[in-house]
């Protein structure tokens, strides 16, 4: 089995969203660990509305390739997801990103894993590091616990929604 750490993220009836995309990341795996919701100002578009942001765990049988071609563009495609070739900031009903793929680097084309927001973002790295906070970067050698904790949060930039779950009966027990 493979491990894949997914980043998951919404501005378009986010609520809905987001938690749908986690029911169907379930056909194509076991989703082991889920993230807090957290919610987030817009990146490059200050006029659209706020996302909520995610990260899980997959154990899945497939490669990464076959993860990002098949099973996440199916769930974004589900989910009415919509590319504007001119505005890469546009708002969506979803995106899926896979994060980390157990240990390793791998060139996939426009995208590397590990991604570089893991050592970017706060909205990436401090999810990752609720779910996984001893995985060991393969490029840095840090854990994520000490990648997220560079990143200091301002309460007007990111806060959490727990009112928004990603747990569900088809989520791993333990959650």
């Amino acid at each position: 089995m493979n491990v894949a750490y997914l980043s998951l993220g919404s501005n378009i009836e986010p609520e809905k969203n987001i938690v749908a995309a986690v029911e169907q990341l379930c056909n194509y795996g076991a989703i082991s660990a889920v993230s807090t919701v957290w919610e987030t100002l817009p990146d490059g578009d200050p006029n659209q509305d706020n996302y909520l942001n995610a990260c899980i765990t997959l154990e899945t049988a497939l490669s990464a390739w076959d993860l990002r071609s098949d099973a996440i563009e199916e769930v974004e495609s589900a989910l009415a997801r919509t590319r504007d070739p001119k505005n890469r900031y546009a708002a969506r009903t979803i995106d899926i990103d896979i994060m980390l793929f157990n240990s390793e680097v791998i060139d996939m084309g426009r995208r590397r894993i590990p991604d570089s927001e893991v050592l970017e973002r706060p909205f990436v790295a401090i999810p990752l590091a609720e779910i996984a906070p001893n995985y060991v970067h393969p490029q840095t050698h840090q854990t994520l616990a000490e990648i997220a904790s560079r990143f200091k949060i301002a309460r007007h930039e990111m806060w959490q929604r727990p009112d928004v779950s990603l747990v569900s009966t088809r989520v791993n027990a333990a959650y």
